[in-house]
């Protein structure tokens, strides 16, 4: 803590707070901001900026780069390394022997941010996400250019959950003071503990996504064309890897979005989950060279889109569920063919809560097991190692936002090997006179439809967030008092999960059994006609987002009655549910 202070905003908490940041910031820029603001009398961002401070959570940092203890920096980086440092030798047996992996994505300062700490004075540096060891990420994945992260990967090879993700907050409240060694770039990379393991991770991984492929022949032989987008990230030389890997032919890369640029200058969002505002380079270099399938990473190469060409010459760009139902099927499909005489009684599949049923209904028929998570990887991660350990296998898992883990090479999700599987899937399908597109309505009429609806708003006042929930959980002004029905009780509401509260009025007691986090909103209501719609905030960026599904048996094909259905039921909850705040949010535009 400064013993003196020189600012003067007339606030004395805040002055102590500035000092105290100027005192241990080493980065002259970032000083020169902050001197800026003070001679503007900037009180009310001085105080956003150091009264505030950016929390560790079970996603780690996520944040925009800029000055002060609520943004993504130098200090702060070195902070967060301190105490996750101090976390791990108190808490993992041999932490200094094992050491940690540090990767990095291509944006603005990741690579400069991992090197503004000495983490038991052996870092490891690598592009690959967490492949067999416990490591920390610096990415904001698809984020916008401003932003950047931290994301810490346990031992398990999973991302953290509770209790570590309080636990390392405490530990980085306990570690604030910089000591000098943490900014000693030079001892970190002239240590003898230094290594640099990238070949080796390189050759470990693509070896085992080898062993997936299933017809390498087919594969070689395929008229199909691909072209491949990283979005401006990590991805190009990753998914070349897994193409040779999976004896394909090259892909077309589009060249503009072939490197990591931090600015990302071809695309608005670089997120692939944007669907065609995201993808129009990739449909103009598809369309130049008479290529039919598209598909695309994030900058950090950990989620996938796939869009394909129809006859009729537009392109039809798959969700997230529509791609879990097709990988659904061709791990099951890969699985039956590798294991001929095994049953499907220690086979699992995984998806989170706001994902389709889909693979929930494949389950029903086909005998595997089917579990639903909560949103994020780091659930369905962390229970794949606990059914690891009772002897059970999962063979995939995945969330509607475009992220897939097929099979257990790594136990997030990871766009390379989806990317890969994706194209195998093709191949073989092209064999048999198959689409994707057609795989997918053949999946649909097997085991019933299910369409989804599913968006955003953007809301950058936590009040208007925190008063549409409140209100829905308090919807006749007593507390668990949810509403009951839409359009005058056209179609009723049958149960209610608030898995903020842990409210579940469909379990003994009305407790839920899935876990609870108080510190995120979500809530979801299910209808009698079998609408299942979620409202909840996003972790990483200022949006509420909904979720909905409707499933149908085999037996119902009209599929226009289905979406006429949905549609209304979705403007609906929109119109009772978010009234009168609506006006305070931005609709998705694109």
């Amino acid at each position: 803590m400064a013993t003196e202070i020189f600012v003067r905003t007339g606030d004395t908490e805040l002055d102590i707070k500035i000092d105290e940041w100027l005192k241990w910031n080493k980065d002259q820029n970032a000083k020169h901001e902050i001197e800026k603001l003070i001679q503007n009398n900037n009180a009310k961002v001085l105080s956003d900026l150091f009264l505030k401070r950016l929390e560790f959570g079970t996603a780690g940092l996520r944040g925009c780069m800029g000055p002060g203890y609520s943004q993504m920096n130098d200090l702060v980086i070195v902070q967060t390394g301190q105490g996750l440092s101090k976390y791990l030798l108190d808490t993992v047996s041999n932490a200094f022997e094992k050491g940690v992996i540090v990767g990095y994505d291509g944006r603005h300062c990741s690579k400069r941010l991992i090197k503004s700490y000495n983490i038991i004075s052996s870092i490891y540096i690598t592009r690959i996400l967490q492949f067999l060891w416990q490591n920390i990420m610096v990415t904001a994945s698809h984020n916008p250019k401003i932003d950047n992260g931290y994301k810490v990967y346990w031992e398990n090879g999973a991302q953290i959950i509770s209790p570590h993700d309080k636990k390392i907050q405490k530990y980085i409240l306990e570690n604030l003071e910089p000591i000098e060694s943490s900014w000693d770039i030079i001892k970190v990379y002239d240590s003898p503990l230094y290594k640099d393991p990238w070949n080796d991770i390189m050759q470990s991984y693509f070896h085992a996504l080898k062993q997936t492929v299933l017809y390498p022949e087919l594969n070689r032989n395929t008229i199909l064309k691909f072209t491949y987008t990283p979005m401006h990230g990590v991805g190009y030389e990753y998914m070349t890897a897994a193409f040779n890997a999976a004896n394909l032919k090259p892909f077309i890369i589009v060249e503009e979005q072939k490197l990591p640029d931090p600015e990302f200058p071809t695309v608005k969002f670089p997120n692939p989950e944007e669907g065609k505002s995201a993808l129009d380079l990739s449909i103009k270099v598809a369309n130049e060279n008479s290529s039919s399938i598209i598909i695309a990473n994030d900058p950090d190469a950990d989620r996938l889109a796939c869009a394909t060409k129809m006859e009729n010459g537009e392109w039809y760009i798959f969700t997230g569920n529509e791609l879990g139902a097709l990988l659904g099927w061709w791990m099951m499909h890969k699985y039956q063919v590798q294991h001929p005489d095994t049953d499907f009684s220690n086979v699992y599949m995984l998806a989170s809560t706001v994902s389709s049923k889909i693979l929930a209904s494949m389950a029903k028929q086909e005998g595997f097991n089917f579990e639903e998570t909560l949103t994020g990887f780091k659930w369905m991660g962390n229970r794949t190692v606990e059914l690891k350990k009772t002897g059970k296998e999962v063979i995939f898992a995945y969330e509607e936002a475009i992220g897939f883990m097929c099979g257990c090479t790594v136990l997030d999700k990871d766009g390379i090997n989806a990317g890969m599987q994706v194209a195998e899937l093709s191949a073989y399908l092209e064999t048999i006179g198959f689409t994707l597109n057609e795989k997918l309505n053949e999946i649909y009429a097997q085991y019933g439809y299910h369409i989804s609806k599913n968006s955003y708003w953007i809301c950058h006042e936590p009040d208007i967030i925190k008063k549409i929930f409140e209100r829905l959980r308090n919807y006749a002004g007593e507390p668990n008092t949810y509403p009951t029905g839409i359009l005058n009780r056209k179609y009723s509401i049958t149960s209610v999960r608030d898995l903020t509260t842990g409210y579940d009025n469909m379990k003994p007691e009305n407790k839920a059994i899935l876990p609870v986090s108080k510190s995120s909103q979500m809530i979801t209501f299910s209808f009698k006609n079998g609408l299942v719609i979620t409202l909840r905030t996003s972790g990483t960026e200022p949006k509420i987002k909904y979720y909905s599904e409707l499933c149908a048996s085999p037996e119902e094909k009209d599929l226009k009655v289905l979406s006429n259905t949905l549609d209304e039921m979705v403007s609906a909850v929109v119109t009772e549910f978010l009234q009168p705040e609506i006006n305070g949010l931005i609709p998705r535009t694109s």
